[in-house]
């Protein structure tokens, strides 16, 4: 089990109440050994003097109208065990500290105990019994005794350490703030979203962090809107080109019907190709979520495809919640996952979709019957541009599955490959339940 938190917070506020434990501990024991201890020797001496001037005088063994006279004139009372019971021996309190010092300076055994009183001026009663008097015990009426009482210590320290790791956790999370703010900027950036600039604020560190977040979030967009502008750019100047060499094709004699085909095949493949790319660096940031059934999508998918005979679905959808999802998104997701089974796998593909109800997501996977992908390469693939799945004859742009995991990536979710183990490739990717 893992005591220490992971987190900064946490951190800082278990480092401040191990700190206040520390204090509060030596400051309970210095004040007890250093003021309430010396206070009770005090009052242990002045007992064992008093027994001690008892014992000097023969009170114990001297008649009973001589010791009435002695406690008029001190207000100790010497009393029979059956006395003592009836005036609150009974309700007294053992204390064997008390009990051990009285003996060493008595230098016989005694037994000290201590009873309360009430509608007196000596709210404690000391109770003391010796081994050599085992008949009477000496009632010592003292005043002060409650002022070494320990309680009142006890709740002012636990008060003050209330109070002071209350003020550190407010202190903590107040200089905690910004960082949170600054997590979950980072990971909007990471999901290829720019959040607005952060506010400046806390120690003078953290100001400067959040000022170098904003100038690189600021840097990376305008990265991003170069880019696409670029994209859009060469997408455009290129497609002018391949319009006149189709134009041109098309013209061609019935004899060269073959050259042309081949021409018409190249000219769509880079079509496709300038597609992805555009699709790449648009992200659909614009498009807006709506309440979706997953499975609606995928039946959709799936009715599209059987126009081809040649390629065959079989479907095993359980029940899923409705999630909030981009659907253009989404579709374009599935299709690519689709797309790759059939191009790269086989002709025949099993999708499937499950809840996952301990984890709060929904879970879709594309199988396919082909190759595979080696183990060392399955991640490789989601980079763009790259072309991991050599194994599967892989030739194209490499952006497809790119998009794929910046889509889910956008939706909070997260997409993986793995062989099965009876053959083929899973495309695999989950979503979690509308927060």
């Amino acid at each position: 089990m893992r005591f220490v938190p992971k987190s900064a917070f946490g951190q800082t506020v278990l480092l401040i109440g191990i700190l206040l434990l520390i204090n509060q501990v030596v400051s309970y024991l210095s004040v007890t050994y250093y003021f309430i201890r010396p206070s009770y020797e005090q009052i242990n001496s002045l007992l064992a003097t008093q027994v001690k001037g008892i014992l000097a005088s023969e009170m114990l063994a001297a008649d009973q109208n001589k010791q009435e006279r002695f406690t008029e004139r001190t207000g100790i009372k010497v009393l029979s065990p059956e006395q003592s019971m009836q005036q609150g021996l009974q309700h007294s309190t053992y204390y064997g500290f008390m009990s051990a010092q009285v003996s060493e300076q008595l230098q016989e055994k005694a037994e000290v105990r201590i009873s309360t009183t009430t509608g007196s001026d000596s709210p404690y009663l000391v109770w003391i019994a010796l081994e050599r008097f085992p008949s009477h015990w000496i009632a010592v009426p003292i005043s002060g005794l409650s002022e070494a009482n320990i309680s009142p210590l006890t709740m002012y320290l636990m008060v003050i350490g209330i109070l002071s790791v209350a003020g550190g956790w407010l202190f903590v999370r107040r200089m905690n703030r910004p960082l949170q703010a600054l997590q979950r900027a980072a990971l909007q950036v990471g999901k290829g979203e720019f959040p607005p600039p952060l506010k400046e604020q806390g120690s003078s560190e953290m100001i400067e962090v959040t000022r170098a977040f904003n100038r690189m979030n600021q840097g990376i967009r305008q990265l991003e809107n170069d880019r696409a502008l670029m994209t859009a750019g060469i997408s455009h100047d290129l497609r002018t080109p391949l319009t006149r060499i189709r134009l041109a094709t098309e013209m061609m004699p019935e004899n060269q019907e073959w050259i042309q085909e081949g021409i018409i095949n190249d000219i769509e493949d880079m079509n496709a190709i300038i597609d992805q790319f555009i699709e790449y660096a648009r992200q659909d940031r614009e498009e807006v979520r709506e309440n979706t059934n997953l499975n609606e999508l995928i039946q959709e998918l799936t009715q599209a495809r059987h126009v081809e005979e040649s390629h065959h679905i079989d479907l095993a959808l359980q029940n899923v919640p409705t999630l909030s999802l981009r659907r253009i998104a989404i579709k374009r997701v599935l299709d690519n996952l689709i797309e790759n089974a059939f191009r790269y796998g086989s002709d025949h593909i099993v999708i499937s979709s499950r809840v996952d109800n301990q984890q709060k997501r929904v879970v879709c996977s594309v199988r396919d019957f082909g190759p595979g992908v080696p183990e060392k390469e399955l991640d490789a693939v989601f980079q763009p541009f790259a072309q991991g799945d050599k194994a599967r004859g892989s030739t194209g742009s490499g952006l497809g599955l790119a998009i794929t995991r910046r889509i889910i990536d956008a939706h909070d979710g997260s997409v993986s490959l793995r062989n099965h183990p009876q053959g083929g490739l899973v495309a695999e990717f989950w979503l979690p339940f509308r927060r």
